[in-house]
């Protein structure tokens, strides 16, 4: 059953003690305005956890400050034991997290090989970077069709691929997701939500922050509700589809 947070003590995952992330407090501000008060959720390893919620309700935000991006007003973020909060965000990536952000931004004078060996900047092995290279390929088979094709002529759905496979590249333990299917045709979509699927069968534990509530919660395993900066419903994915109040809010 979805409760409040104030309800429900963090989950943990059956093959760890700890969460993989815990965010405790958070609270940030753009100038005068607080984007989020008083946040806290906990990803375990293994897991999708989505976040859901209508425009400006500070899904975004949470996902850039985790990644270091924004830095908070008060709060603790912890990733695999270690305190992150005042850390930069090159050495986030560095510790196994990847933020695939919102708008895909892909670099659209270079080629998608270009992409993919930025996206391993943080690492130095040339033979294993290479290697990851190709798992890409055979995970996103459209982008080995146009290796050498400059990112900015992709479509949309290939943008966003390359923005995924991209932030693989770091070999991230976390994948922080925003707003995969954003602008896409509803078959792209389907597609993201498939490879969404197999990532998670490879262990890679993902962060999801999605506009589609209802695909979200089909393919994660637990669900926080976020509105207006606060976080006001948690619970397994299933029962967040059949709770009333997500139905009528972002189910239709």
């Amino acid at each position: 059953m979805s409760t409040t947070q104030e309800q429900m003590e963090p989950l943990r995952h059956p093959a760890t003690d700890l969460p993989l992330l815990e965010v405790r407090g958070l609270s940030v501000n753009y100038g005068g305005i607080q984007a989020l008060q008083e946040i806290n959720l906990v990803v375990n390893q293994g897991e999708v956890v989505t976040l859901i919620g209508a425009n400006g309700a500070g899904k975004t935000t949470t996902l850039r400050t985790i990644s270091r991006i924004l830095n908070p007003r008060h709060g603790q973020i912890v990733y695999a034991g270690r305190d992150i909060t005042r850390r930069k965000a090159h050495e986030v990536v560095a510790l196994g997290m990847a933020h695939s952000p919102e708008g895909r931004r892909v670099l659209a004078k270079q080629t998608i090989l270009d992409n993919l060996e930025l996206g391993a900047y943080v690492r130095s092995h040339a033979a294993a970077v290479k290697q990851d290279i190709e798992q890409q390929f055979q995970l996103f088979p459209r982008l080995a069709e146009r290796r050498y094709q400059l990112a900015g002529t992709l479509s949309g759905g290939e943008q966003q691929m390359l923005a995924i496979a991209r932030a693989l590249m770091s070999r991230p333990k976390l994948l922080l997701l925003d707003e995969p299917s954003l602008g896409l045709a509803p078959a792209i979509v389907r597609e993201i939500f498939n490879i969404i699927k197999n990532l998670r069968n490879t262990g890679v534990t993902i962060l999801l922050v999605e506009q589609n509530a209802h695909l979200a919660l089909q393919a994660a395993d637990r669900g926080y509700v976020l509105e207006a900066g606060q976080i006001t419903l948690i619970g397994p994915a299933q029962d967040l589809l059949q709770d009333d109040r997500v139905k009528q809010a972002y189910l239709g």
